[in-house]
Parts: structure tokens; C-alpha cells; sequence
């Protein structure tokens, strides 16, 4: 009898317990994979201070290139003294 007993626990423990406890971890990992508002709403705002930050890279990079052009310019060319002096 206690052969019984035993050989039924763990037949109900690989056939019904492991797919439930499997079953149950699998539901909660499905909840966490969508986001919840306060995720989105975090989300939304580290969104719009990336396209600030990258506006503000922009102009920074625009006022380089013009320093640099300016920079580079040859300066006026002065005019040759003449030999009628």
C-alpha cells in the first residue's frame, strides 16, 4: 500500500504540480512584459529629453563648423605697395 501511495504522489506532483507552478511563473512573466502606465509615462519623458538633448547637440554642432569656417578663411588680401612712390 505505501508503494501505492508514493507512486501516485509522484506521478500527481510530475503531471499536475510542475505544470502549475510552470504554468504560474510563465502568467507573471507575461504581466511584467507589458508596461505600466507610470513605465510609459517614464518612457514619454526620457523620450523628449533624448530629442532635446540631441536638438542642443545639433546647435552646439553648427556653432563648431562655423568657428572652424571662419577660422579657415584667408584674410583679406592687402594691396601691393606701388613703385610710383
Amino acid at each position: 500500500m505505501p508503494e501505492e501511495v508514493f507512486a501516485i504522489a509522484i506521478v500527481s506532483i510530475i503531471f499536475i504540480g510542475f505544470p502549475a507552478v510552470m504554468f504560474h511563473y510563465i502568467t507573471q512573466w507575461r504581466k511584467q512584459k507589458t508596461l505600466m502606465p507610470d513605465d510609459e509615462r517614464m518612457m514619454e519623458d526620457l523620450w523628449r529629453s533624448a530629442k532635446a538633448m540631441e536638438r542642443r547637440i545639433e546647435t552646439l554642432e553648427r556653432l563648431l563648423e562655423a568657428g572652424e569656417a571662419e577660422e579657415h578663411r584667408s584674410p583679406p588680401r592687402r594691396s601691393r605697395p606701388t613703385f610710383d612712390d
